[in-house]
């Protein structure tokens, strides 16, 4: 089969070669790849900055993936020939908190992703695709959808008429604001850009906050919540910026901590934190259960993913420095139809 091997860090060690085709044991499915879509988390992975101790040339990256099962091992019951599925990243992580030793079985590293004409899944791991999304729009789910539906509804226990504060405009923003509107909570969106905020607002977002005019944005959060602050905040950006979120989040509100996109470290004021009697809850996407919750509700209310561009499978490395460059919503590289 053909597959985008990274053979050391750096985008430039991502190389379209010719490998074997891999074969399932028992309990396992070959699924022949429809699409993948990007995350930040490939990005990191790649240029060497998430996890670089477990990562071992060569690999196969990307995580996030949909396709038809095309063989089964030996015992496989939850699926058959000829199912489509989605791929789940935490392999092992099915229901509950989660073991210590979960970074050990992700998809796209250390294990082999779906950037190649065919994968393996555990069959415990794989979830049925819903049936009203393309494969194109379905390789979204895994860790941009889930994450969102995890920080909302699991960490945040979100209620309608809550106030919910997402940040940015990339793929975990997006899906929060599908589903939080469709969940019938109030939705805050903050991004750099004006023209993504107007984009954001067409997808159920109720108001829209530019943070490069207005650096002092959790004020404005405040304001739009008569001094209440979100009920949940998905905080997408990381580094200092901690701060803002706490200001702008109710008494005893959650923080979804998501991301780090500006920075892996913070320098965190205590008092605000202690006093306000913040939670912030670390997410790093969610158990299976919750993609086995999800999709039911996505089809439910006829929810699609925004995607920003669809590159052929040849295009991945252009895929990637889209990436780099920023997208409102998902990056999706087509492997085969």
């Amino acid at each position: 089969m053909k597959a985008w091997v990274l053979k050391d860090f750096g985008l430039k060690n991502l190389k379209l070669e010719n490998v074997p085709t891999p074969k399932p044991g028992p309990g396992e499915l070959l699924v022949k790849i429809g699409a993948v879509s990007l995350n930040y988390r490939d990005k990191a992975i790649i240029e060497g900055f998430y996890e670089a101790d477990k990562v071992h040339f060569p690999l196969i990256p990307v995580s996030d993936a949909a396709g038809i099962i095309v063989a089964t091992g030996a015992g496989v019951t939850r699926f058959k020939t000829g199912d489509r599925v989605n791929s789940h990243l935490y392999s092992h992580w099915i229901d509950g908190a989660p073991a210590a030793d979960e970074p050990d079985w992700c998809l796209g590293m250390p294990l082999p992703g779906g950037l190649a004409e065919y994968m393996i899944l555990d069959e415990k791991a794989a979830v049925k695709a819903p049936a009203h999304m393309s494969d194109e729009q379905a390789s979204t789910l895994p860790i941009a959808a889930l994450t969102a539906w995890y920080a909302l509804m699991n960490t945040g226990r979100l209620q309608p008429g809550q106030t919910v504060l997402v940040q940015g405009t990339g793929g975990v923003a997006v899906f929060a604001t599908q589903i939080a509107h469709a969940y019938g909570a109030h939705i805050i969106a903050t991004s750099g850009k004006d023209s993504n905020l107007e984009r954001i607002r067409q997808l159920g977002a109720d108001a829209g906050i530019n943070y490069k005019t207005q650096p002092d944005w959790e004020q404005r959060v405040l304001a739009l919540t008569h001094g209440k602050g979100a009920d949940i905040t998905l905080e997408t950006a990381g580094g200092n910026g901690i701060n803002q979120s706490i200001a702008a989040t109710k008494i005893a509100g959650t923080i979804a901590q998501i991301g780090f996109l500006t920075g892996q470290t913070a320098q965190l004021n205590l008092m605000p934190l202690i006093f306000r009697q913040t939670r912030i809850h670390g997410i790093a996407v969610a158990p299976r259960t919750a993609f086995d919750a999800m999709n039911p509700f996505l089809e439910r209310h006829k929810i699609l993913p925004e995607i920003d561009h669809i590159y052929r499978f040849d295009e991945a490395i252009e895929a990637f420095h889209h990436l780099s460059r920023g997208a409102f919503g998902k990056i999706i590289i087509k492997i085969s139809t």
